[in-house]
């Protein structure tokens, strides 16, 4: 069975749900088959606290070809430049277009230059954590055993919030 991936989707600037149905099409010429989307959550931004609210969302999809990590990272990065977003230190915590991340990948654990698998950040991540638990609440951190769902009940108390149903079909369609 092919390995599922998990990918935080998220935008604070612009028609925040456009960008984010646009990423979702584009997934699929970056090699991936969408399997289930989370309902979208709007949330308030972590670190850089002056800017809009961000629209997240969680994507579980998997590679439609052998696809190395860093390869898809590129490709990830690349529908990101299309929709106008321009990765810089200064603006690392700053309004977005749109933000594409690899959340878990499998059981794998992986640490590169650029990229890391779990994300580095994930765990203390509400608007990553609701989405993810929405669709698999018992999937386990391959790093430290633990549910999603107690990682979850653990996390920074940020605001979330259910902004809509998924972006096709309602919650969990793909």
């Amino acid at each position: 069975m092919a390995e599922l991936i998990y990918l935080g989707m998220g935008s604070n600037v612009g028609d925040r749900m456009d960008w984010l149905r646009r990423a979702l099409v584009q997934l699929g010429a970056a090699g991936l088959r969408v399997l289930r989307v989370s309902s979208v959550y709007e949330t308030e931004p972590v670190g850089r606290r002056e800017q809009p609210w961000f629209l997240n969302c969680v994507v579980e999809a998997v590679a439609e070809e052998p696809l190395d990590p860093q390869e898809l990272l590129r490709r990830l990065h690349a529908i990101e430049h299309e929709a106008g977003r321009r990765r810089t230190k200064e603006n690392e915590q700053g309004p977005r277009t749109l933000d594409l991340d690899i959340v878990l990948w499998g059981e794998r654990q992986i640490s590169l230059a650029g990229l890391q698998v779990p994300h580095a950040r994930f765990r203390q991540r509400r608007f990553v954590l609701a989405p993810l638990a929405e669709l698999n609440p018992e999937l386990r951190d391959p790093a430290t055993g633990k549910s999603i769902s107690a990682l979850l009940q653990r996390a920074p108390r940020e605001r979330v919030r259910r902004f809509k149903e998924g972006l096709v079909g309602g919650a969990g369609g793909g």
